[in-house]
């Protein structure tokens, strides 16, 4: 009995070759592909294997995953930003044969619960990179279906992502501030290490240069990114008496309704005495007192060109990688 293997040797083909023969999916040829099998029978090959592996892929192929990682706390799935994502994916695989199948990934059992969906079968996943670094990639790089990551980007990686132009976003937002308020914008910085944080890092930075001014003049605070996490922060920070901005930029719009809560309760008037922009545009930034100016991320649009790209991942899967943004605009109201 030969193994595919061995047969990749006899035949002087690559093991994904053979393997793609085997297996029959494309990427080989015709003529390699009767090759392939004819010595496959000739040799005693062990098709039974084969056929469990069909088997199971006609089974699992009506279902797609959306693996939520979970890391530090910071994705929390129940709010508006990522249930809109889910009803994007939604209404793009709405029309073909799968069935959605929503899961947490944490990071303490992500390793069992992958290994799970691996015996389990399925035809692809888009996951939801927001709190995943470069580091638990290796969590993923072996999953045996195509999937597309959502909300993050690796330069090291070579793996299809979907997510908003960061930089851009938080370009708009500091430009805005530092020319409606002409002087130099403070920064409410989310305290976990999240990408596309450090990526709207980049862009206040970015409009800060682009004003002539210093990036180390800029005010930093250091929030929790939660609503209720950037309140207790801020409140700390303010009781110190720590130096304030005349305005300010925020990594997401929980961080600026915390903060802005703190400085009404220490007699701050916003935005005559300070100005707070937010990102995301969730629903909350009607409610806030004053409504709050923010950057507006196109969720839905997210969760569709993740859920687009996959279902074309999943129909050729020799198609290089890409790397989609989706452009963002700044919403004015009365907080800036």
């Amino acid at each position: 009995m030969i193994t595919a293997k061995e047969l990749s040797k006899l035949l002087g083909l690559s093991e994904a070759a053979v393997s793609m023969a085997l297996n029959g999916r494309p990427g080989v040829s015709d003529a390699t592909r009767e090759r392939v099998l004819a010595a496959a029978r000739e040799y005693g090959y062990d098709f039974s294997r084969i056929k469990e592996k069909q088997f199971e892929r006609e089974h699992a192929e009506g279902n797609l995953l959306f693996l939520i990682y979970k890391k530090h706390g910071a994705v929390v799935a129940d709010t508006p930003f990522f249930s809109e994502l889910t009803q994007g994916i939604e209404a793009e695989t709405r029309g073909s044969e799968y069935r959605l199948i929503v899961r947490y990934l944490y990071e303490e059992d992500s390793r069992a619960m992958l290994e799970s969906a691996k015996k389990e079968g399925c035809a692809g996943a888009v996951i939801l990179g927001t709190e995943m670094s470069e580091d638990d990639l290796t969590l993923i790089q072996n999953l045996p279906f195509p999937f597309v990551l959502l909300d993050t980007y690796f330069e090291g990686a070579s793996y299809d992502s979907v997510l908003i132009n960061n930089v851009q976003g938080a370009y708009l937002a500091a430009n805005y501030l530092i020319s409606k308020y002409r002087t130099q914008a403070g920064y409410l910085r989310s305290a976990y290490p999240i990408n596309n944080f450090s990526e709207r890092a980049d862009g206040f930075y970015k409009a800060i240069r682009k004003c002539g001014l210093s990036p180390s003049r800029s005010i930093v605070h250091h929030l929790t990114p939660s609503a209720e996490g950037a309140y207790s922060d801020m409140l700390e920070l303010l009781d110190r008496g720590e130096p304030l901005a005349r305005c300010y930029f925020a990594d997401n719009d929980l961080i600026a309704a915390g903060a802005m809560r703190a400085f009404t309760e220490r007699g701050k008037r916003i935005p005559q005495d300070i100005a707070v922009v937010g990102f995301d545009d969730i629903p909350l930034c009607g409610y806030t007192s004053p409504t709050l100016t923010t950057v507006r991320v196109p969720k839905q649009e997210m969760g569709r060109a993740a859920a687009k790209r996959l279902l074309e991942k999943i129909k050729d899967g020799h198609t290089p990688p890409v790397k989609i943004e989706i452009g963002t605009v700044l919403i004015r109201r009365a907080s800036a």
